[in-house]
């Protein structure tokens, strides 16, 4: 017996800002959810599983847009075609959806309660799948603990949303620990809310699939769901099965060898091409980090903007290959040398030092941009569906970051002067 194990499908999330970068394949990566959901039909299909079980969230939030509703309701019209049972439970971001609330689901789908936990039996398979609903987004108790023990002789499979004892990057909600699960005498326990894959323990299984698609550079790598095989009542293998249409990856390049900068192009192409022999039959979209202490540096800072152009050019030598950002992070060979002497660029520099030591000073412009922050969250979401992270933004880390980009700037230009 195979069962298909999935959550975070986030469908139709809407992916703020991404039409504000250059270039930007904006309709294929806001349709990705969609594609993604259609290759998890067709992946239980063709694995003939005999049941579908999602742990939540599979809408993004409070959207009046019934177009999406509609969508899903058609791929699990696909499924019931079939004679394949769906188990749900709504997460944090389907609480606050009033497409969940309204969507009448086909006769082989089953949305959990939220009232408490709810036990949905498959005498056929030897099988019980017990799970809870959220009610609300901020969803905070313990709902595991209230989950009832596994009866005798049958194969329990827990479904529960959860940030267990906490995930960096995902709200704390419906927290729980291992020791709970396990107390269950559950075989199996299919979790959500967390993005990234994870095995959390193999006795019993407790397992994170992921989302079945990254949504934005901070989701890299493979994505999908998770087949379970179950004999004897006891699950004896668990697979993870890609299902992303569009692939996020960091790449960071080293540039430490490099000595001219038409080496750089020759770099960044070989990169380029083993990215899309690791990934060939899906958009690539990809974060660049140029690093290393290199003879190129000074080179690099007087045009900042010319790496990232040709990077992006050398990009669309391949299909299916798109340039999320440019991340400019190399080192100078040598200090700033006679630049120094000047007066002037000594007392500059100087002062650069001071500032990045002097938590008072940093704390005046950490004010001046915490109104800059605010003014950007009006418009980017700051949960983990966020495309970009705006907590950094004024933090002493980022100022002092932003104070060695100035040095290196001026010595690049200075240097060119020279």
């Amino acid at each position: 017996m195979k069962i298909l194990h999935a959550a975070d499908l986030h469908i139709d999330s809407p992916l703020w800002g991404l039409s504000q970068y250059e270039g930007a394949p904006v309709d294929e990566i806001r349709g990705a959810t969609r594609r993604a959901a259609v290759r998890l039909v067709d992946a239980a299909l063709t694995y003939e599983v005999s049941l579908v079980v999602i742990a939540g969230d599979v809408f993004d939030g409070d959207w009046r847009d019934f177009s999406t509703g509609l969508f899903w309701i058609g791929q699990l019209n696909r499924l019931r075609d079939a004679g394949i049972p769906v188990v749900m439970i709504s997460g944090n971001h389907d609480a606050a959806s009033e497409i969940t609330r309204n969507l009448t689901l086909p006769d082989n789908a089953t949305m959990l309660s939220a009232e408490a936990p709810q036990t949905i039996d498959f005498p056929n398979l030897g099988l019980a799948v017990v799970g809870q609903s959220y009610s609300e987004r901020a969803t905070v108790d313990d709902l595991a603990a209230g989950y009832p023990p596994a009866s005798a002789g049958v194969c329990t499979i827990g479904v529960l949303h959860t940030s267990l004892s906490g995930r960096p990057g995902h709200g704390n909600y419906a927290p729980t620990s291992i020791d709970v699960l396990r107390s269950k005498g559950y075989a199996y326990w299919a979790l959500g809310h967390v993005h990234q894959r994870e095995i959390v323990s193999r006795d019993p299984w407790i397992v994170f699939p992921g989302n079945p698609q990254g949504r934005h550079a901070k989701e890299v790598g493979e994505k999908g769901a998770t087949l379970v095989t179950i004999t004897d009542g006891e699950v004896v293998d668990v697979t993870a099965i890609p299902l992303d249409a569009v692939r996020w990856a960091s790449l960071e390049i080293d540039l430490s060898e490099i000595v001219e900068m038409q080496d750089v192009v020759t770099v960044v192409r070989g990169h380029f091409a083993q990215l899309r022999r690791e990934n060939p039959d899906r958009l690539c979209a990809v974060r660049i980090r140029v690093c290393g202490r290199t003879q190129v540096h000074d080179e690099l800072w007087r045009q900042p903007g010319r790496i990232e152009a040709e990077i992006r050019a050398i990009a669309n030598e391949f299909d299916d290959l798109w340039v999320e950002k440019v991340v400019l992070a190399t080192q100078r060979m040598r200090d700033a040398g006679g630049a120094q002497d000047d007066d002037a660029v000594r007392e500059l520099l100087e002062r650069i030092a001071d500032l990045a030591n002097e938590p008072q000073a940093l704390d005046s412009y950490a004010a001046a941009l915490r109104g800059l922050r605010d003014q950007i969250a009006t418009t980017v979401r700051g949960d983990e569906g966020a495309p970009i992270d705006l907590s950094h933004l004024g933090s002493p880390e980022h100022l002092k970051a932003c104070l060695a980009d100035s040095k290196d700037m001026i010595m690049a230009l200075l240097d060119e002067g020279q």
